[in-house]
């Protein structure tokens, strides 16, 4: 562990006060310091509450504790209409229930999520970890407060907030707003908690952290750990000069690449782009792409299972998975999904379907800042874009302009900015296609 992480848990068993916010950018270990610190509190105080946000964010925790604290007993706090994935229910080490009455006397570390813990009404724990703090509602803060006496909150305060499937606009600026995340209101209300800044990003290689830590961490910059010596990517057969050959060779270049495709209005369902990003990840694999690292010094070959495909909605990602599966199945493995459900995940090389391509308009959802910072912080080693042209004059034609609401505190920066610095970073790295017939795309 570095020296960051250490100071944190070094300082959990003689804490004071109420709370303790740890601050962590991507890859930075936010997981292994959760795992560490529900190790150490529950030898110091007894058994430890850990709530995260989603039942996939449990899971992992669950799968970490069980093979990083082998010693340590785990119970899975799970709701009755949530099926806990197989490999979790084979592992003898784990117990998972519905009731916490069966699971709290043999359990040193108890986790779940934070709507389940809201119906545990009638226990208190001395402590409890909220992963994934600046995701997390108010509301359910307040749902969950009465069962801990303390707490240590850890998160990444620039990537996805908050949201609802209903409108909250009348609660903007109120200091009730179930919408503020949980950090937001707990340093409002308790100005003397300490706060600890993770400041390394083990992931993202060098190429990568000065762009993202100056568009989407203006507030809690970030180096990365590793040197641009550790991270290399190579092919072992040579490319066919295609526009996504070019792409994937500037990114094992820098690290960065932007396909370009001509402008079109297309929305949410773009088969071109579509089968872009499957080419991309095709070519990839038929180049026989060797990775190093520091994990890896000696090469790892690039399988579907070390690449991610990111979209901004489900139906994007749905028609991606169909396509694949009608014509690209060599490229079973490959994963693809949302900003949303792709938060906390990691891969070798990831390709982003931009949130914008395509559009007419630039809403709220389209120009958060945080779902572009996810997409664009998964990889370890290239991050590569693909996007209709005309991005930069949607985000001219469509200025920040959202009301500012007194008593609203963010860490998060402004999403038009963000946009515009990435893009303006991808400039460099951009290479054009134009359309051309497939016979995959008839």
């Amino acid at each position: 562990m570095d020296t960051a992480a250490r100071a944190v848990l070094d300082q959990l068993p003689t804490l004071t006060h109420r709370g303790l916010v740890v601050d962590s950018p991507p890859g930075a270990g936010k997981s292994t310091l959760v795992a560490h610190a529900a190790d150490v509190l529950a030898h110091s105080s007894g058994p430890c509450v850990v709530i995260a946000q989603t039942n996939s964010q449990v899971d992992h925790l669950v799968r970490r504790f069980a093979q990083h604290h082998p010693h340590l007993k785990i119970a899975r706090l799970t709701a009755t209409d949530h099926t806990v994935p197989a490999d979790l229910q084979a592992q003898p080490g784990i117990r998972i229930g519905t009731r916490i009455e069966d699971l709290e006397k043999t359990a040193d570390v108890i986790v779940g999520t934070a709507m389940k813990w809201a119906t545990v009404t009638d226990r208190r724990w001395p402590w409890a970890i909220v992963d994934e703090a600046y995701q997390m509602r108010s509301d359910m803060l307040l749902w969950t407060a009465g069962i801990f006496d303390q707490a240590l909150f850890v998160g990444d305060p620039g990537q996805l907030h908050p949201f609802s499937t209903v409108k909250t606009h009348r609660f903007a600026g109120l200091p009730h707003d179930p919408m503020n995340s949980a950090v937001a209101v707990l340093l409002a209300n308790n100005r003397d908690l300490p706060v600890h800044s993770l400041p390394v990003s083990w992931r993202l290689p060098p190429s990568a952290v000065p762009l993202i830590s100056g568009a989407f961490y203006p507030f809690t910059p970030f180096h990365a750990g590793s040197s641009e010596t550790d991270r290399t990517l190579t092919f072992m057969a040579t490319g066919m000069r295609t526009p996504a050959d070019t792409a994937i060779e500037n990114a094992a270049r820098t690290g960065w690449a932007l396909l370009e495709l001509p402008a079109r209005i297309t929305h949410q369902i773009d088969v071109e782009a579509f089968h872009t990003v499957l080419d991309i990840a095709e070519r990839l694999l038929i180049r026989r792409t060797i990775t190093t690292c520091e994990g890896a010094p000696q090469g790892h070959r690039l399988l579907p299972g070390d690449i991610a495909i990111g979209t901004a909605h489900h139906s994007q990602a749905h028609h991606i998975r169909a396509l694949l599966a009608r014509q690209y199945p060599h490229l079973h493995g490959v994963t693809i999904d949302t900003a949303n459900r792709l938060q906390g995940s990691e891969f070798r090389v990831t390709i982003v379907l931009h949130p914008l391509s395509g559009r007419s308009d630039a809403s709220a959802f389209h120009l958060e800042a945080g779902r572009l910072c996810v997409l664009t912080t998964r990889h370890r080693h290239a991050c590569i874009l693909v996007a209709r042209a005309g991005i930069a004059e949607l985000l001219d034609a469509h200025p920040s302009n959202d009301p500012v609401h007194p008593g609203v505190a963010s860490k998060a920066p402004d999403g038009w900015e963000a946009n515009h610095a990435v893009l303006a970073h991808l400039t460099q790295h951009t290479i054009y296609a134009q359309t051309q017939p497939s016979h995959r795309r008839g």
